[in-house]
């Protein structure tokens, strides 16, 4: 005798009969849908409208210790290289669908509501007011912060060493002076005497000098630009 073949539809609704009521289990699925869109809508809203709340209420049991991190960790990681730590509120890129859903479930799984949301991300990744790897996190009080998520591409493997360059004015005056030593031996033997002398090349550096720092004086002031210790926290663009 052969037996009958298995249809795994029909196992499933005998599955679904047993816990749930077939007769308003449509109802039940649209109340479900309701409550995650209301959901999503209170996470988003607390994202746009992100305000220094000093910190959450977790359960610090259920806390992975790697995903947390001191003010001081973030700041000297945005300084190296180049990066804001603001309020999510100011955030222009489109937040993936896997952010909202490790908030959720981070707020399931603390049975808490979270706020004060911060963004390290790149300048160009905010909304900053005039006057590549965004990580989201949530404060948890006396400076600490908690990693929710993480998503984007990761930075060039040499931004930390292009940065550096801007981080004081130190730094920038190095620049300078590095670009002008380059460009004085790039200039011609013979292009403003026959026989080059230390005393010429003395001179040439100090034309070039003052040409590169002329540049990159109006290029600062003309756009705004500020150092990295400068802006790594603040929300204006000519910080």
């Amino acid at each position: 005798m052969l037996l009958p073949r298995t249809n795994i539809e029909q196992k499933l609704n005998k599955l679904r009969a047993k816990k749930f009521d077939v007769s308003s289990w449509k109802d039940q699925v649209n109340e479900i849908f309701r409550k995650e869109e209301e959901n999503q809508g209170r996470i988003l809203q607390n994202l746009n409208n992100s305000v220094d709340i000093g910190k959450n209420t977790f359960d610090f049991d259920s806390l992975e210790t790697n995903k947390i991190y001191h003010i001081d960790q973030i700041k000297k990681i945005c300084i190296d290289y180049r990066l804001r730590f603001l309020d999510s509120k100011y955030f222009k890129g489109k937040l993936p669908q896997s952010a909202l859903l490790a908030i959720k479930n981070l707020e399931r799984q603390h049975q808490t509501e979270l706020k004060g949301f911060k963004i390290i991300a790149p300048s160009k990744l905010f909304k900053l007011e005039n006057a590549d790897d965004p990580l989201l996190f949530a404060p948890m009080g006396n400076d600490y912060f908690y990693l929710i998520h993480k998503w984007g591409n990761d930075l060039h493997p040499l931004r930390k060493n292009i940065m550096w360059f801007f981080k004081s004015f130190e730094n920038l005056l190095f620049l300078t002076f590095i670009i002008s030593v380059l460009l004085t031996f790039m200039v011609p033997d013979g292009l403003f005497s026959k026989h080059n002398d230390t005393t010429q090349l003395v001179m040439i550096f100090f034309f070039m000098f003052k040409s590169v720092a002329a540049v990159v004086l109006f290029y600062g002031f003309a756009l705004g630009k500020n150092f990295n210790t400068s802006i790594w926290n603040s929300k204006y663009f000519n910080a």
